[in-house]
């Protein structure tokens, strides 16, 4: 008789105990998850956070001229002084908005270690763009405020009315002389509170909404620093009423004092100002020039040592960087984004350390995915004429010009029955393709037949094709190649 743990041909079936733990391996392979793998290689990041644009670093490297500028001006406020109204320009990537925040940070946490009512409220212009929007969102900011301050001003007295009760020697150095008249402030501090009523985001006729918000933000005695970013963006939108309202209020408060902070990338937006919004806004101008190579490796290596574990770069990663985003105008939005992403690409190739070859691969990648977001958002007949740009290149016409993008969008707007521009229009919705860096267009003179523009596509072909075909509209073409033929006709 053969032995338990042996087959009848002499093989070994090995314990019950051996073959349970095999058969645990194969489930645990089994069951491995989806993110298993993606997490057994180690980390390249300490603190991914530091290299993302809504991040406020603690120190701003090679923009201390600009703070200490902002500083100041908004000292005033400490002193319960209206600060002057700040305008700041420069190009996207420039630390404009970081350096703002950054001040205003440092402005509130002083105001309340000296006990001094300041607050700083922020709005976005390009995600708010509308005077409604503005004043509905500054309105309900400072209501929720006065709320929590009425709360605790009510929770406060009911603890004076109650030692009062037993003790009125409690009231000698209060506004209060009974018990009573402390329940009849209560009182109508619970009926101010319950008054406080919320500005919709759409609906209210723009006088009330702008009532409201003087209202709320008189109610107590305070500095309130209102910055708006991308102020160019709520001109653009809405005109300089806004600005006008706001640059006025002053005259009008009783108990607080309001200071602005305008934030703009464009330096010729307060040409279309009325004058008198010009002069009551612009009371200080701080410039922000772009960064040079060298300031951008410095900014990238004071957040790389945050964001990275230690030896995670390759020695080449951030000059790199540096000089990709240097010819980006300067721009450390930029430089961080390709640091951010070449350790993303990193991570996801399971290495221990960010190459030069990452960095590329981000560049490549932050590049389409700009020309992406671009292409989606245009407009449907910039779309168009985008079309027929990639139509004709991808039937092999070179040097394109602007009769021939014209004849094929005209047949494109038959195909899914859109409006016609004129072939002026049209030459301008090329030029706008060609700031966007989306096309080339380049003027060419033609001798005695004038000069026209050759035109050829900026960005993968394919891809570009991909996005515009999203839209529903254009997907239902759905034969382009008689539209093109027929561009050979017409000639």
């Amino acid at each position: 008789m053969p032995d338990d743990d042996h087959t009848p041909d002499g093989g070994n079936l090995g314990s019950e105990r051996d073959f349970q733990v095999d058969v645990d391996d194969v489930l645990e392979d089994e069951n491995e998850g989806l993110f298993d793998d993606l997490l057994s290689g180690e980390p390249i990041f300490d603190n991914k956070e530091v290299l993302r644009p809504s991040y406020t670093p603690h120190e701003l490297p090679h923009r201390s001229e600009q703070i200490n500028s902002m500083a100041t001006i908004l000292v005033s406020a400490l002193r319960g002084d209206t600060p002057s109204n700040i305008l700041i320009y420069g190009k996207t990537g420039t630390g404009k908005t970081a350096s703002a925040k950054f001040v205003s940070q440092e402005l509130e946490s002083t105001s309340q270690k000296y006990d001094v009512p300041c607050e700083v409220e922020y709005i976005n212009c390009e995600v708010t763009d509308t005077q409604y929007r503005v004043l509905a969102q500054l309105a309900n900011t400072f209501i929720e405020q006065n709320r929590t301050h009425a709360e605790g001003r009510i929770d406060e007295l009911k603890q004076l009315r109650a030692d009062a009760r037993e003790d009125t020697s409690v009231l000698a150095d209060t506004e209060f002389e009974t018990a009573d008249a402390v329940g009849d402030r209560i009182e109508d501090l619970v009926e101010e509170r319950e008054a406080m009523e919320d500005v919709p985001m759409t609906g209210w006729p723009t006088d009330r909404v702008y009532e409201a918000f003087f209202d709320a933000v008189d109610y107590l005695e305070r500095v309130a620093v209102i910055m708006l970013d991308e102020i160019d963006k709520l001109v653009e939108k809405s005109g300089d009423d806004t600005l006008y309202n706001l640059s006025r209020m002053n005259s009008e408060l009783d108990n607080s004092r309001v200071s602005i902070i305008g934030i703009s990338n464009d330096l010729k937006f307060t040409d279309f100002l009325d004058p008198r919004v010009k002069s009551s806004l612009g009371e200080e101008e701080i410039v922000f020039p772009p960064y040079d190579a060298n300031q951008l490796r410095d900014i990238l290596q004071h957040r790389a040592e945050t964001a990275f574990k230690p030896d995670a770069l390759s020695d080449d990663v951030i000059p790199l960087c540096a000089a990709f985003a240097a010819q980006e105008h300067g721009d450390a939005r930029r430089a961080l984004d390709l640091l951010r992403t070449a350790g993303e690409l990193a991570e996801r190739d399971q290495t221990d350390e960010v190459e030069e070859e990452h960095v590329r691969q981000a560049q490549d990648k932050i590049e389409l995915d700009r020309v992406v977001e671009v292409v989606r958002t245009l407009p449907t007949q910039s779309k168009l004429v985008l079309y027929a740009i990639i139509l004709l290149e991808r039937n092999g016409v070179h040097n394109i010009n602007t009769g021939e993008v014209f004849n094929i969008y005209k047949r494109l707007c038959e195909e899914i029955d859109a409006d016609v521009l004129t072939q002026r229009r049209v030459t301008d919705l090329i030029s706008e393709l060609d700031m966007l860096g989306i096309v080339n267009a380049v003027v060419v003179s033609k001798g005695r037949y004038g000069r026209t523009k050759e035109i050829s596509l900026s960005v993968p072909r394919e891809e570009t094709e991909t996005v515009l075909l999203t839209d529903s509209r254009l997907s239902e073409v759905e034969d382009v190649q008689p539209f093109v033929q027929a561009r050979f006709d017409e000639d």
